[in-house]
């Protein structure tokens, strides 16, 4: 998929997906809310106006309150990719988001997700 195409995505159809893929694997959409807050800096209220507004993921992250500064710890692969490898800064937040997800839908333990932090 173009990197164009993925920057035009609504964040409202990608976020319904991360709902269905951690529900699937018997974890709660608050665990998935925490991660994307603790990503971003947006609130509840923030990730719901996101949605409702259909904004696309390249203005989803250039309107983020507070991109955490953790978030360069955040490695592994999506898609074979390495994450920490990807050059474009917003491909590597999206990349970021998705790795997320996939450790809240595997189970991991929520302090290892967000880097050591307790507070989300």
């Amino acid at each position: 998929m173009p990197a164009d195409r993925i920057r035009r995505m609504p964040f409202a159809s990608v976020y319904p997906l991360y709902v269905q893929k951690v529900e699937r694997k018997d974890r709660s959409t608050d665990d998935l809310d925490r991660v994307l807050t603790w990503l971003t800096g947006y609130d509840d209220a923030g990730l719901e106006r996101a949605v409702a507004d259909e904004v696309d993921l390249e203005t989803f992250f250039a309107q983020a309150p507070a991109m955490n500064p953790n978030a360069s710890l955040i490695t592994g692969v999506i898609c074979g990719v390495r994450v920490e490898d990807i050059d474009d800064p917003l491909m590597q937040q999206i990349r970021w988001m998705d790795k997320l997800v996939d450790e809240v839908a595997k189970g991991k333990k929520m302090t290892s997700i967000l880097r050591g932090s307790a507070a989300a």
